[in-house]
C-alpha cells in the first residue's frame, strides 16, 4: 500500500501533465482592448472576481448603452496613465477580503497571459492601497492554468504597445 506521501507525489505528477500552463502568484498581463500592453497582476484563487484599479471613473450613455470612462495608472507612483472606455456589463455588490461590501461596475475585457488570450469580466475599483493594480480571481483563471505560489513572473512580459490613449 502506498504511503500518503507517495500518493501526493503521484497526484502532482499527473496534474503536471494536464497541458495547462503554470503561473506564479504574480504575473505580467496585457489588456489589449483597453490599450494596456503590460500591467502587473496578483493571482488570487481565493477571490471570485477580478479587480482593476481605476481612477476618475464616470458613466455615460452611448447609443442607449451604459458605458464607463476611467483611467488606469500603469505604475503605483507616477508613470503613464491610460484613458479607457468600455461598455458596462453589470453593477454588483462585491465583498472584499476584509468583509467590506461595495457596489462596483463590471466590464468585459480581453486578457492576455502566458501567450493565451481570452475574454473575461472584471470589476473597477480603487486599489491604490494595494501593491498590484490588477487582481485576477478564479473566474478568470479557473481551468485554464495551474497556479504555483512558489513561482513569480514565470511567463514572458507581454510586449509594450504604444497607444494614443497613453499620457505621461
Amino acid at each position: 500500500m502506498p504511503s500518503p506521501d507517495t500518493a501526493v507525489v503521484a497526484q502532482s505528477a499527473d496534474h503536471a501533465t494536464d497541458g495547462r500552463a503554470s503561473l506564479g502568484w504574480r504575473e505580467w498581463v496585457a489588456l489589449p482592448g483597453l490599450g494596456i500592453g503590460a500591467i502587473k497582476a496578483k493571482l488570487d484563487s481565493g477571490a471570485r472576481s477580478s479587480s482593476l484599479h481605476v481612477e476618475a471613473i464616470e458613466t455615460f450613455d452611448q447609443g442607449g448603452v451604459a458605458h464607463v470612462r476611467f483611467q488606469v495608472r500603469l505604475r503605483r507612483r507616477g508613470g503613464a496613465v491610460v484613458a479607457c472606455t468600455a461598455p458596462v456589463l453589470d453593477r454588483r455588490i462585491v465583498t472584499d477580503s476584509g468583509g467590506h461590501r461595495s457596489e462596483r461596475w463590471f466590464i468585459g475585457v480581453e486578457l492576455e497571459i502566458a501567450r493565451q488570450r481570452f475574454s473575461t469580466e472584471m470589476n473597477l475599483t480603487d486599489r491604490r492601497a494595494m501593491l498590484f493594480p490588477l487582481l485576477l480571481g478564479r473566474s478568470a483563471l479557473g481551468g485554464r492554468f495551474r497556479i504555483d505560489p512558489a513561482l513569480s513572473y514565470s511567463c514572458p512580459r507581454p510586449p509594450r504597445t504604444t497607444s494614443p490613449r497613453i499620457r505621461a
